[in-house]
């Protein structure tokens, strides 16, 4: 028997288990059980099983049970010995600026949201060709299911042309990520104007399968100008589709005033995801509320850029009832993984609960891991508008799902299953994904994925954008 050079402590270092997979990709009908796993499902029904099965059959998760097999789930099925490891629900990121991937940490320490604004909008982004979108795009989709999010929302804010719009989405696809396309104009330099008239080409063209299409704008016309703000039009053009809209730079008095304008003429409700949401009023939280509005929160990047308050706004959320999202933003500047996240949030918010309760005789109010683990998997599917399809191990969703190790150096012995998703684990311990039941990675690597050449056009893209940027400057 032939075995995979990469040590992995799991069954899924049997080469065979994957050829076998590869040879019955297309069929719907396809049987695969997951058997003595540790079951995180983060379905309340539910809950954790100590020791579970969980069956996959095209795909959808079709049972999840302490022995499945006693009730007949292995015959016929490719069976997975996950004993050692944790299945849980794969990551969902609520919003991210895919295309600026091969930018990564150029600008690691960035100060302030008009430094951003200065080099990534302004001077960088009106030279993207649509190979440029191509290449950010799909390389911030392979590294998202690397590290074990399967659903990512792509705020695709330089869409200057069909041709980048249709390059981005293109991107999502060859990845196998399940992968939300939220399309909005340029802040700045030339562009064909195409949008949002293009959002009925793409929603008719892409939406479907793996891949959904949502409208994306600003909060305000601070920064861009009107054409770009969320309002009464461009509400009017996501309701006419069908389709769901995220709003960035939701922050500060003025996106507060927005939202309450919002709220008298209706256009709050659970389509419209609002992103960031720091530093609003007390007022705007209750429209949010009351109007059952979704909310993505970027921990990291409130925190590290300093977005008004630099305060994630979680406190101020669960105050009122929702339960947020979680996303990545921006690569130029921050990490690109959902663990990082989860535990910013985590610690930020345990830290403002116990320091606002210091000296007094008040409880601190704390989140606790759990919580942050709904946040990057159940509710941040419901924030995507996806709460129906992912998001949970329940039977009927799709089979968007990680194989965990817990006996590798970083994580043994497993003590506390969620504890340890969360705060003990990284990208090396996502030993397997599955989205749409297709196997994305398998055994440590991400599959149909020649790095060299991902390598090669990273590198390209990334100098002929520096280049271009240079030129148009001088």
């Amino acid at each position: 028997m032939r075995s995979d050079p990469i040590h992995r402590p799991t069954d899924t270092a049997r080469l065979p288990l994957l050829e076998q997979l590869r040879r019955t990709a297309g069929d719907p009908g396809r049987r695969i059980l997951f058997t003595g796993a540790t079951v995180l499902t983060m379905d309340p029904a539910l809950g954790i099983l100590d020791v579970g099965d969980l069956l996959v059959v095209g795909s959808t998760i079709a049972a999840v049970g302490p022995d499945l097999r006693t009730h007949g789930a292995a015959a016929d099925a490719i069976v997975v010995d996950a004993a050692g490891t944790v299945l849980a629900p794969g990551f969902v990121d609520t919003h991210r600026h895919a295309w600026q991937a091969q930018l990564r940490r150029i600008m690691p320490d960035v100060n302030d949201l008009a430094g951003y604004v200065a080099t990534t909008l302004a001077e960088f982004a009106p030279v993207y060709r649509p190979h440029d979108m191509y290449v950010g795009t799909r390389l911030a989709a392979l590294a998202a299911v690397d590290a074990g999010i399967t659903t990512m929302l792509d705020f695709s804010h330089n869409s200057r042309s069909a041709a980048h719009s249709d390059a981005a989405v293109r991107a999502l696809v060859d990845s196998g990520i399940r992968g939300v396309h939220a399309a909005m104009g340029p802040h700045f330099g030339a562009w064909d104007r195409q949008w949002p008239a293009d959002l009925t080409r793409l929603h008719e063209r892409y939406s479907g399968g793996l891949t959904t299409v949502r409208l994306a704008a600003l909060a305000t016309d601070q920064v861009a100008g009107p054409d770009l703000a969320y309002g009464p039009e461009l509400a009017r053009t996501a309701e006419e589709l069908g389709i769901g809209v995220s709003v960035d730079a939701v922050f500060g008095r003025a996106s507060s005033e927005a939202i309450l304008t919002w709220e008298r003429q209706g256009l709050l409700g659970e389509h419209l995801t609002l992103i960031h949401a720091t530093a609003l009023s007390p007022d705007a939280w209750r429209a949010i509320a009351d109007s059952g509005t979704t909310v993505s929160l970027a921990p990291t990047s409130d925190a590290q850029i300093g977005l008004e308050s630099a305060v994630p706004a979680i406190d101020e959320a669960l105050a009122v009832g929702v339960r947020p999202g979680l996303s990545i933003d921006v690569e130029v500047a921050l990490a690109g993984d959902m663990f990082t996240q989860m535990r910013a949030l985590h610690t930020v918010q345990r830290m403002r609960a116990v320091n606002a309760a210091h000296g007094t005789d008040r409880e601190p109010t704390r989140i606790d891991t759990h919580d942050v683990l709904g946040f990057a998997t159940l509710h941040g599917a419901r924030t995507c508008g996806l709460g129906e399809v992912t998001g949970s191990l329940t039977p009927g969703k799709q089979a968007d799902l990680l194989v965990i190790t817990t006996d590798e150096v970083n994580n043994l012995p497993l003590n506390d299953v969620t504890g340890t998703v969360v705060l003990g684990s990284d990208a090396r311990n996502i030993d397997t994904v599955l989205i749409g039941g297709q196997v994305r990675k398998w055994a440590g690597r991400v599959l149909d994925v020649d790095l060299p050449t991902l390598r090669a056009e990273a590198a390209a893209s990334r100098d002929h954008i520096l280049r271009a940027a240079r030129g148009a400057a001088v």
